[in-house]
Protein backbone atom coordinates (compact mmCIF):
# COMPACT_ATOMS: atom_id res chain seq x y z
CA UNK A 1 0.00 0.00 0.00
CA UNK A 2 1.32 3.17 -0.82
CA UNK A 3 1.71 6.06 1.62
CA UNK A 4 2.84 9.94 1.57
CA UNK A 5 4.50 10.50 4.90
CA UNK A 6 5.43 13.98 5.70
CA UNK A 7 7.60 15.51 8.69
CA UNK A 8 9.24 18.89 9.53
CA UNK A 9 5.95 21.14 10.69
CA UNK A 10 6.06 22.94 13.68
CA UNK A 11 6.11 26.22 15.87
CA UNK A 12 8.50 29.35 14.09
CA UNK A 13 8.77 32.86 14.93
CA UNK A 14 7.98 35.50 11.70
CA UNK A 15 10.98 35.51 9.43
CA UNK A 16 12.29 32.11 10.01
CA UNK A 17 12.61 28.66 8.67
CA UNK A 18 11.28 25.10 8.19
CA UNK A 19 12.13 22.68 6.06
CA UNK A 20 8.81 19.67 5.03
CA UNK A 21 10.08 16.47 3.85
CA UNK A 22 7.75 13.30 2.21
CA UNK A 23 8.85 10.12 1.41
CA UNK A 24 6.82 7.93 -0.68
CA UNK A 25 6.55 4.06 1.05
CA UNK A 26 5.55 1.21 -0.39
CA UNK A 27 5.68 -0.78 -3.46
CA UNK A 28 4.92 1.24 -6.76
CA UNK A 29 6.48 1.48 -9.99
CA UNK A 30 6.94 5.47 -10.58
CA UNK A 31 6.07 8.51 -8.41
CA UNK A 32 5.43 11.61 -11.49
CA UNK A 33 4.46 14.98 -10.08
CA UNK A 34 4.98 15.93 -6.73
CA UNK A 35 3.66 19.26 -4.92
CA UNK A 36 2.68 20.47 -1.87
CA UNK A 37 -0.61 22.26 -0.71
CA UNK A 38 -1.87 23.93 1.89
CA UNK A 39 -5.05 24.65 3.78
CA UNK A 40 -5.39 27.65 6.42
CA UNK A 41 -7.94 28.28 8.84
CA UNK A 42 -11.13 28.70 7.43
CA UNK A 43 -9.75 28.62 3.79
CA UNK A 44 -9.75 26.33 0.78
CA UNK A 45 -6.88 24.03 0.60
CA UNK A 46 -3.94 25.65 -2.31
CA UNK A 47 -1.42 24.68 -4.26
CA UNK A 48 1.90 25.70 -2.69
CA UNK A 49 4.56 24.35 -4.87
CA UNK A 50 5.24 21.62 -7.13
CA UNK A 51 8.43 19.75 -8.99
CA UNK A 52 8.07 17.10 -12.05
CA UNK A 53 9.68 14.01 -11.96
CA UNK A 54 12.32 14.09 -14.75
CA UNK A 55 13.37 17.39 -15.76
CA UNK A 56 12.13 18.84 -12.18
CA UNK A 57 10.28 21.61 -13.86
CA UNK A 58 8.82 23.87 -10.71
CA UNK A 59 5.53 25.88 -10.19
CA UNK A 60 4.78 28.01 -7.06
CA UNK A 61 2.17 30.11 -5.69
CA UNK A 62 2.44 33.72 -6.33
CA UNK A 63 2.26 34.50 -2.77
CA UNK A 64 5.06 31.87 -1.91
CA UNK A 65 7.64 32.53 -4.72
CA UNK A 66 11.03 33.56 -3.92
CA UNK A 67 11.05 32.73 -0.09
CA UNK A 68 10.32 28.98 -1.04
CA UNK A 69 11.66 26.00 -2.56
CA UNK A 70 10.67 22.79 -3.75
CA UNK A 71 12.61 20.15 -4.40
CA UNK A 72 13.28 16.04 -4.72
CA UNK A 73 15.19 13.01 -4.34
CA UNK A 74 13.93 10.52 -6.80
CA UNK A 75 16.27 7.94 -5.37
CA UNK A 76 14.44 8.34 -1.99
CA UNK A 77 11.33 8.65 -3.25
CA UNK A 78 11.18 12.09 -1.15
CA UNK A 79 9.52 15.53 -1.88
CA UNK A 80 11.00 18.93 0.23
CA UNK A 81 9.79 22.44 0.70
CA UNK A 82 12.05 24.50 2.23
CA UNK A 83 9.77 28.02 3.62
CA UNK A 84 12.28 30.80 4.08
CA UNK A 85 10.95 33.97 5.41
CA UNK A 86 7.89 32.62 6.49
CA UNK A 87 4.96 35.00 7.56
CA UNK A 88 2.22 34.67 10.13
CA UNK A 89 0.09 33.93 6.68
CA UNK A 90 1.84 30.79 6.04
CA UNK A 91 0.00 29.22 8.98
CA UNK A 92 -1.69 26.14 8.01
CA UNK A 93 -1.73 22.10 7.58
CA UNK A 94 0.57 21.66 4.90
CA UNK A 95 -0.05 18.31 2.44
CA UNK A 96 1.63 16.33 0.28
CA UNK A 97 0.47 15.21 -3.23
CA UNK A 98 1.86 12.70 -5.32
CA UNK A 99 0.83 10.87 -8.59
CA UNK A 100 2.10 7.39 -8.16
CA UNK A 101 1.50 4.62 -10.58
CA UNK A 102 1.72 1.38 -8.21
CA UNK A 103 2.39 -0.98 -11.12
CA UNK A 104 3.34 -0.99 -15.10
CA UNK A 105 -0.25 -2.49 -15.92
CA UNK A 106 -1.92 0.45 -13.47
CA UNK A 107 -2.92 3.82 -14.14
CA UNK A 108 -0.78 6.80 -12.32
CA UNK A 109 -3.31 7.35 -9.26
CA UNK A 110 -2.62 10.26 -7.22
CA UNK A 111 -2.35 10.41 -3.12
CA UNK A 112 -2.07 12.34 -0.34
CA UNK A 113 0.19 12.51 2.86
CA UNK A 114 -1.94 13.01 6.26
CA UNK A 115 -0.37 16.69 6.92
CA UNK A 116 1.80 18.82 9.15
CA UNK A 117 0.84 21.69 10.92
CA UNK A 118 3.12 24.81 10.27
CA UNK A 119 2.63 28.05 12.56
CA UNK A 120 4.17 30.93 12.16
CA UNK A 121 4.06 33.23 15.17
CA UNK A 122 3.70 36.80 14.30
Amino acid sequence: QVQLVESGGGLVQAGGSLRLSCTASGRFFNIDLMGWYRQGPGKQRELVASITRLRGTTNYARSVKGRFTISRDNAKNTVYLQMNSLKPEDTAVYYCNADIQPTTWERTSNYWGQGTQVTVSS
